[in-house]
């Protein structure tokens, strides 16, 4: 595989937030889940650890947490002013209305509730470089789903706030020592969300120094 076909890989990849109600096999979870253990750690620490969720209830419990994890998340979002920033572009106030209520109430996060499975990657912390490494393990997973016809979606709003981490430590059971990075959500997508805009390596490269030159 050369490098343009790895580039669009990483290019077209979506968070996928509806999945088709199919179960996904074990043996692309597994695929998945090597794609992780074969990313960078530093020291070799390889610090991850992979729960497989396919629970229904269990799903339902992580589906509430994220939900009211997001919920408070993005009503502060929108009383500080963070959030109406971020929509000033989008000029229907209906659709604004909109989407400020599903933020607000959180339930852009309750579809965490009906993924087909969920990959909940927690890592050791008696390591140094514990938050890179499970980003780089959780980057390498979506790229491997994605490239099985999966689709993915980290959700960090069951963890992001103490109160939530520590609910979802104790339903999955997990030992003092060991931190949720995130819950990943998996399967078929049923979906195909446009792709957001990026910035221009233009806008973002700079030469030796920050704001210094550019691409020549």
């Amino acid at each position: 595989m050369d490098g343009d076909a790895i580039l669009d890989i990483m290019k077209t990849r979506r968070s996928i937030r509806r999945y088709k109600q199919k179960d996904v096999p074990d043996e692309l979870l597994y695929k998945i889940m090597e794609a992780g253990r074969w990313s960078p750690s530093g020291d070799n620490g390889q610090p991850w650890r992979f729960i497989i969720v396919r629970d229904p209830e269990t799903k339902k419990v992580l589906g509430k947490i994220a939900t009211e994890g997001s919920g408070r998340r993005f009503t502060a979002e929108y009383f500080t002013g963070r959030m109406q920033e971020r929509f000033e572009g989008l000029k229907d106030e209906e659709k604004k209305a909109r989407a400020f209520k599903k933020l607000r109430s959180g339930v852009v996060s309750s579809f965490l509730a009906d993924a087909p499975v969920i990959i909940v990657v927690c890592a050791l912390l008696d390591v140094w470089d514990v938050s890179y490494d499970a980003a780089m393990a959780l980057q390498n997973m979506q790229l491997m789903a994605h490239t099985l016809g999966l689709g993915t979606c980290v959700v960090v709003a069951p963890v992001s706030d103490m109160r939530d981490d520590i609910k979802t430590m104790a339903l999955l059971k997990i030992p003092h020592g060991y931190k949720i990075v995130s819950p990943l959500a998996i399967g078929y997508p049923d979906e195909s969300p446009n792709p957001r805009p990026r910035w221009a390596l233009e806008e973002i490269v700079y030469q030796e120094a920050f704001g210094q030159g550019g691409i020549k």
